[in-house]
């Protein structure tokens, strides 16, 4: 540490230096490495995506997993579905990936309603719910509740169409849900 003229100067400079060695960041938590201490235990999102489902159509969307998806990006939500009346049903569906010695499936999934109304910019959805589900997939759980079944038939289409021998070593409980 350089030479302060004054005691409370040195101080301030010890903490700012100090602050300078122990800065947090955000990890990225993966099964890959051996994490301890800070972050130990925290949940591992890289085999986590989102599906969305709005009317018939099912996509997948990257920004799911930040709120940030296409449909999600400038609405304002709201934990009062009378906020929004006309809000139309949207999806989004958690999808957990595993992989066994035969390669990758779909281990678990599950749907969260959203009400989104776009010319107003204004939306519903319960963050908790959505929480909830995630880690419902997470668990390798297959919750499909709400779902109509256009929207079904959406959701397995796309998860064909992404990757098909996925889908073939899928559990056929998942198959059953979506057929």
């Amino acid at each position: 540490m350089k030479a302060c003229r004054h005691f409370n100067q040195c101080r301030v400079e010890g903490a700012l230096m100090e602050a300078d060695k122990k800065k947090l960041a955000l990890n990225i938590v993966s099964s890959k490495v051996n994490h301890k201490g800070f972050g130990a235990g925290a949940i591992d999102l890289s085999n986590v995506s989102g599906i969305i489902i709005d009317g018939d159509e099912a996509y997948l969307d990257e920004g799911t997993l930040h709120a940030k998806s296409k449909i999600e990006k400038g609405i304002k939500f709201s934990t009062n579905k009378e906020d929004v009346p006309n809000g139309r049903k949207a999806w989004i569906v958690w999808v957990a990936v595993d992989r066994t010695e035969e390669g990758s499936y779909y281990a678990g999934m599950s749907a969260c309603e959203m009400l989104i109304d776009t010319e107003a910019r204004r939306g519903w959805k319960i963050l908790a719910e959505h929480v909830n589900k995630m880690d419902g997939a997470m668990k390798r759980k297959f919750i499909f509740d709400g779902l109509s079944e256009s929207e079904r038939t959406a959701l397995r289409n796309q998860l064909i169409a992404h990757n098909e021998d996925w889908w073939n070593r899928s559990d056929q409980s998942l198959k059953d849900a979506l057929s």
